[in-house]
């Protein structure tokens, strides 16, 4: 249409990453208490934005599917390939970019704490807790957002913390994992009841000991559960 914002600029597609995982530690490995969700930003060393914090990203290749372009821009910025990666959704705002035309089409990963310590940290890349996040560049405060929203909705009616827990696991540490998401305490008898109801978990006969403490019972996913982790091309 002649006269239309933008009608002179060419449409760029690019593919970003939000990259979640369950911390207890300060983000470069010191144990600073209860565990948060935590995410690692790139710092953007052009314009725009020059300096500022972002998700891991970039423009689509033209030989590339979406999966491939969010497993290569992980690894090149953070070295992770996580076993949990979803598209999310496709954010298209026509001035999210200044001066560019940019649709970025977002996938989530989600990583257990053992897999975030393997990510490369250093002066253009660095964790941070998902609840104290600086002004990010373009709109990735508000792709950040949406992502946790959609964990906190995902984690009351699926087994989607399976991906930020180990193989196996004690009920103090599933719980933990659901507070971290939801922020806010949850009722140890309570959960019990809600997850025994679920039928989702099963005792490996196994136990582990903490500190002091007896030991804790360990669980894992059952069998029969169906999985939400494998990587997805589509949304959810």
């Amino acid at each position: 249409m002649a006269g239309a914002p933008h009608a002179d600029v060419s449409v760029t597609l690019a593919v970003s990453t939000v990259i979640l995982a369950l911390r207890s530690d300060d983000g470069i490995g010191a144990e600073s208490g209860d565990p948060a969700i935590w995410l690692p930003l790139v710092r953007r060393i052009r314009d725009p934005f020059d300096g500022a914090w972002a998700l891991p990203g970039g423009p689509l290749g033209a030989q590339e599917s979406l999966a491939d372009a969010a497993r290569r821009s992980l690894a090149e910025t953070t070295g992770l390939a996580p076993r949990y990666l979803e598209q999310l959704y496709a954010f298209g705002d026509v001035d999210r970019s200044p001066g560019d035309r940019v649709v970025s089409v977002v996938y989530w990963a989600l990583v257990d704490s053992t897999e975030a310590r393997r990510a490369l940290i250093g002066q253009n890349v660095r964790w941070f807790p998902a609840d104290r996040l600086p002004r990010l560049a373009f709109d990735h405060n508000a792709i950040v957002d949406y992502a946790l929203e959609r964990l906190r909705t995902k984690v009351e009616y699926s087994d989607i913390a399976r991906a930020l827990l180990g193989e196996t696991f004690t009920l103090t540490e599933l719980r933990t994992v659901h507070e971290a998401i939801l922020q806010r305490r949850l009722d140890p008898a309570n959960f019990r009841r809600q997850i025994d109801s679920h039928g989702q978990i099963e005792a490996t006969g196994e136990t582990r000991r903490t500190g002091a403490h007896r030991p804790a019972r360990l669980y894992r996913y059952s069998s029969s559960t169906p999985s939400s982790s494998p990587i997805k091309e589509t949304s959810a």
